[in-house]
């Protein structure tokens, strides 16, 4: 295409093409020198684990050491938990580091220990010629390093038995998973049911046509990148929705309210058994001395909101509160006019005084639910 034929449809066309290349492009890298970092980290620990001139003297309480010392120096994402999970990601794929030391990345290991990773990668290599290829493609480190994100490996990793995590690697970079697809085909033991099919090429053809493919909006969206990026999730949340635009009215009214409301953090992510989730609005109450978290649905309630909510309180309660907290109090919204609920969750608040002086200093019922469909209908009429 010249200059001089670019009509104006063609230059939408074209500026278009360029942010969705150099987007995917942008989200592609972050998420590499995320996996990267965590290879290396869990390189590290398995070197010292075994030739560490002094790790006797920390035995198993490594991972907590060395967590602990990291957060001194502000680095995110090296919970106990998370450093352990770095290190099965490199022992289960130690060939990354050839795919590593061939785009140019040779500083983030000293060179003496270049034959320490190339002797395993070659083992790996060798290892993979003995075994059935998964879906009859080979898997070449530096596919898995560019095509699927951390997260990804942190579903795979979840798999035991190498056949089947290589299985679901293949299906992953034939089909473009999303997480959530690669989550859900697991869930659905896409693996066993591939094996028994009597046609398995007519299934993988059906499922990888209905597959959820990855995009550059989820890859930044990713918990582990917010982690490594040190970005705050709502950074990174689409502005403009009606959810958002109720949780800044939500926020902004209770803050107005006081009676002690003290704001602490907005989609606050926990993770809890290996999985993220985020709690809408979490606030600390000064008088009632307690946490106060506040999800809010932009539909009608159903009974896994409830369940939800109750799982997030129940996390707060053992391991967010302080000396002297009392428990912490969850409060639901949903906005459907129709279907109102406003429902307080209780869980493990026994002492009668206490639920008084909740019922006191929280706000009524009836205004937080008038409150909420008001401000459905203001958005709603000014979209």
């Amino acid at each position: 295409m010249t200059r001089d034929a670019l009509n104006f449809e063609q230059l939408l066309a074209a500026i278009a093409q360029a942010h969705a290349a150099l987007a995917e492009q942008a989200s592609r890298a972050v998420n590499v020198s995320l996996t990267w970092r965590n290879w290396c980290i869990g390189f590290y620990l398995a070197e010292f684990e075994q030739n560490g001139a002094d790790r006797a003297q920390y035995g198993a309480r490594l991972m907590d050491e060395v967590s602990s010392r990291l957060k001194r120096l502000a680095i995110p994402g090296v919970a106990s938990r998370s450093l352990r999970q770095c290190r099965q990601f490199y022992q289960a794929y130690p060939q990354l580091g050839s795919a590593l030391r061939a785009q140019g990345q040779p500083t983030l290991l000293p060179s003496k220990i270049w034959q320490t990773v190339s002797a395993k990668s070659a083992q790996v290599a060798v290892r993979d010629l003995t075994r059935p290829k998964a879906g009859g493609i080979d898997l070449p480190a530096d596919r898995l390093l560019t095509e699927l994100s951390f997260s990804h490996f942190a579903e795979l990793l979840q798999i035991e038995e190498p056949l089947q995590r290589r299985f679901y690697e293949a299906e992953c970079l034939r089909g473009h998973w999303s997480v959530r697809e690669l989550k859900r085909q697991i869930s659905t033991l896409y693996f066993e049911r591939s094996g028994l099919s009597k046609a398995p090429a007519i299934l993988r053809e059906h499922v990888q046509a209905h597959a959820e493919r990855s995009s550059p909006q989820q890859i930044i969206r990713d918990p582990y990148v917010f982690e490594f990026l040190d970005l705050k999730p709502q950074e990174v949340v689409t502005e403009g929705s009606l959810e958002e635009a109720l949780l800044d009215k939500l926020q902004a009214f209770l803050l107005e309210l006081g009676h002690g409301f003290c704001f602490e953090a907005r989609q606050k992510r926990l993770l809890i058994g290996g999985e993220h989730y985020f709690v809408d609005l979490v606030f600390y109450h000064r008088v009632l001395k307690c946490h106060v978290l506040i999800e809010l649905k932009n539909d009608a309630f159903r009974h896994e909101h409830l369940g939800q909510l109750n799982s997030y309180v129940a996390y707060y309660q053992q391991n967010e509160g302080s000396e002297g907290d009392h428990p912490p109090v969850g409060l639901l919204l949903c906005t459907r006019k129709n279907e109102e609920l406003v429902e307080y969750a209780l869980a493990g608040m026994s002492q009668q005084l206490f639920v008084s002086r909740y019922q006191v200093h929280l706000p009524d019922k009836a205004a937080m639910a008038n409150f909420v469909h008001q401000a459905v209908q203001e958005l709603r009429d000014s979209a």
